[in-house]
């Protein structure tokens, strides 16, 4: 089993497993039509899908086999403003996925960028990640710029490559690979101390 060392925690964060307890602040972000426009098949979710949502998340807090999803609450003194996964797609590769979500009300700060860089940064100089990525609609340009602030490369746009929403759709693609990851980068944005 692979894991962090929870909480880890930056400059303005605490990034910890998701609990139960976390239902009211992930269902704010979870019901907005805002937050879930770009999700392939998402919907604004009722109050009890979001509970299933959480649910599921709880157990996702460690890495224990190959395609597991590692998920971690963005906590601040609001209380979860987002949330930040890593999906372990290959061992053999040493890839991961990045994916993240975060309610509106929350950015425009640099917070999504000091959580997922944290997330980053613990695949990479811990679980010993080669390289990262993680996919947008093309049209999703808050998620694009925020790959890009991560210091990730786009590597493609795959032209009409899945039907959103009754409709074929470009996928844009960034990647990082860990020679590219700065040492100490969760440091220089702000302090990752575990």
């Amino acid at each position: 089993m692979f894991q962090p060392t929870y909480p880890i925690r930056t400059a303005r964060l605490t990034l910890r497993p998701v609990t139960i307890d976390d239902l009211d602040d992930v269902y704010a972000f979870q019901r907005r039509p805002d937050v879930v426009r770009w999700m392939l098949g998402a919907e604004p979710r009722t109050r009890e899908q979001s509970r299933v949502s959480v649910l599921a998340m709880a157990g996702e807090d460690a890495w224990r086999a190959e395609g597991d999803c590692l998920t971690v609450a963005v906590v601040t003194d609001a209380g979860v403003i987002g949330i930040v996964e890593l999906v372990w797609r290959s061992r053999l590769e040493r890839t991961a996925e990045l994916g993240f979500v975060f309610h509106p009300d929350h950015c425009g700060r640099g917070l999504a960028t000091e959580a997922a860089t944290a997330v980053l940064d613990w695949g990479f100089t811990e679980f010993g990640l080669h390289r990262v990525y993680g996919r947008c609609h093309c049209r999703n340009t808050p998620s694009a710029r925020l790959m890009a602030r991560l210091g990730m490369r786009q590597e493609a746009r795959h032209v009409e490559s899945y039907l959103f929403k009754g409709e074929w759709a470009d996928q844009l693609v960034f990647a990082i690979l860990a020679r590219e990851w700065p040492a100490g980068t969760s440091t220089s944005h702000g302090g990752m101390r575990r």
